[in-house]
């Protein structure tokens, strides 16, 4: 169900944040309001159906402040909790900001799990139901509907700008998706396979993922022509593990065979177990100190969709996944919620602009997934209304997640869209910094895919304007 703007229910103009209060929007309660110099803050309560209870929070600097555009902001893992830092940071750039805990509180599925409207208002609904609930809100507090509006989102939330795109491609003018996992069920799948990998043969130290990792970086490094810390494109380094491998008895400084085994099936990423066809892409060389986080405890990371979404039984043991036919039961049955069409026309058409960028040590979903999604958009919806930044070193969505290292990972790409728009130029670069102890040591351009920053050969490697963006 659409929420619908319906402008015979807006007066023409609330002075105060109380005033929001008088606010008439179907199945939506204003719950409050709370105003201060700086922002006025509406909290809304939507129930699009019987089953759904959709907090939503609007955030709106003063008129005298605003920049006239709004920003949606996505959410994080299974999207219980608002992104208050990235709304925040919208907040201070003069938009007004939205955000929403996506029906349900927390992380754990076992909450909604069993509730088929609460699962469909999680993947989609809600930030439809919030972009809505939004544009109407300053309606009324600014007298008028905001001139662009963007939505922001990494992970979960990249997800979610992808499928606003696809589902609803009037919601937004420019979309900016980050670390996007687009087929939930096979980014689930992966995450199997790499828990599977590594400890079906006999599992792995901490220390020895360290050694492959500081081993990948060795012979990755300088692939690029600069030894900076940081593997530029993974898919270019040739390293093997097996030059890792024990000569004889299994010593804490060399691999065992099924362990050189097993770093090459998560590299491989899953297969299939008939034709060997590929399934889901591998991660990449220099995400292996990540791997004793995402495949070290008991069960793989998220294993509670294939539990609580797919299989309905608390009690389903991962070890069983069948990767020739459980695969595609569980994109039966979860089609609605997770688009596999990349069908971006329409909003390409109405002028729509899509901003994609992806850490290259993403332990999570592979850089090369990205690319693949990004590729098909282009191909399936031909016009230039995509950019693609790939972010070297970075982990999922910045340096955490145990990637840490030197990989320049802050950037601005909410002023880069938005700019898109005001010059009508796309973006040909985005300058990234990395900073220690609050003080920025280090910048590089992130150059759109396929291009790479390539060093002068002379400058400063950690100054961005030593770097050109070319073809790789």
């Amino acid at each position: 169900m659409r929420f619908l703007l319906i402008f015979l229910a807006i007066p023409a103009f609330a002075a105060t944040c109380d005033g929001l209060k008088s606010l008439a929007i179907p199945n939506t309660t204003v719950v409050s309001t709370q105003t201060s110099a700086e922002v006025c803050k509406a909290t809304f309560v939507a129930k699009p159906t019987a089953d759904s209870e959709i907090k939503i929070e609007v955030w709106m600097p003063p008129a005298s402040k605003w920049n006239g555009n709004f920003v949606g902001v996505g959410n994080e893992s299974y999207s219980g909790d608002l992104k208050t830092a990235d709304m925040e940071l919208a907040l201070q750039k003069g938009y007004a900001v939205a955000g929403t805990d996506t029906g349900h509180s927390g992380s754990d599925l076992k909450s909604f799990a069993t509730h088929p409207e609460k699962v469909i208002d999680w993947s989609y609904r809600s930030v439809h139901v919030m972009t809505d609930t939004a544009k109407l809100a300053l309606r009324m507090f600014y007298g008028r509907f905001p001139t662009r509006s963007y939505f922001y989102g990494c992970g979960t939330g990249g997800d979610q700008g992808l499928s606003e795109a696809q589902r609803y491609p009037t919601d937004y003018d420019g979309i900016i998706a980050g670390a996007a996992g687009e087929s939930r069920v096979r980014t689930n799948v992966g995450l199997l396979w790499n828990w599977k990998s590594v400890h079906d043969n006999g599992g792995f130290p901490a220390a020895k993922l360290k050694m492959v990792s500081e081993r990948a970086a060795s012979v990755c490094d300088a692939v690029d022509g600069v030894k900076d810390g940081i593997v530029d494109d993974p898919r270019r380094c040739n390293f093997d593990p097996g030059v890792l491998q024990c000569r004889a008895a299994d010593r804490p400084d060399c691999l065992t065979l099924a362990q050189a085994a097993a770093v090459r099936n998560v590299y491989d990423g899953p297969r299939h177990p008939r034709n060997f066809d590929k399934i889901f892409a591998g991660l990449s060389k220099g995400t292996e100190a990540t791997w004793d986080r995402f495949m070290g405890a008991v069960d793989p990371q998220r294993v509670e969709y294939w539990r609580q979404l797919v299989f309905n039984d608390p009690a389903w043991d991962f070890k069983t996944f069948d990767f020739d036919k459980d695969i595609a039961y569980a994109e039966s049955k979860m089609a609605a919620i997770s688009p596999e069409g990349v069908d971006m026309n329409a909003f390409r058409q109405r002028g729509g602009k899509l901003l994609m960028y992806h850490g290259w040590t993403d332990p999570i979903v592979p850089g090369e997934e990205a690319i693949r999604y990004f590729t098909v958009a282009q191909q399936r919806n031909p016009g230039d209304f995509a950019r693609m930044f790939m972010v070297p070193g970075m982990g999922h969505c910045s340096n955490g997640l145990g990637s840490g290292g030197p990989a320049p990972d802050q950037f601005d790409a909410l002023t880069a869209l938005d700019q898109w728009f005001t010059s009508g130029q796309a973006p040909d670069k985005l300058i990234a910094s990395h900073a220690t102890k609050g003080t920025v040591d280090r910048t590089r351009p992130l150059c759109t895919y396929p291009q790479v920053a390539k060093w002068d050969g002379t400058g400063n490697v950690d100054k961005a304007e030593s770097f050109t963006c070319k073809a790789p």
